[in-house]
């Protein structure tokens, strides 16, 4: 049985906590597959950190690459 692994990372953007990710599991954005849970959300007046982009990260298994 494969063992799923995933994570969920916030950032000030999804590229921000894609990055994050990717360097915590130590592999490439080609062996996983990224799912938006919260897109982020400028303050009052554009001001940045109203609520941080938030994304899940799951290792794909062999048979999902093919």
């Amino acid at each position: 049985m494969d063992m799923v692994t995933s994570i969920e990372v916030e950032g000030k953007t999804i590229e921000e906590a894609v990055k994050k990710a990717l360097k915590g599991l130590k592999v490439s954005r080609d062996k996983v597959k990224i799912e938006v849970i919260r897109e982020e959300e400028k303050g009052l007046f554009g001001m940045p950190g109203a609520k941080l982009a938030k994304i899940r990260v799951t290792l794909l298994s062999n048979k999902e690459k093919t």
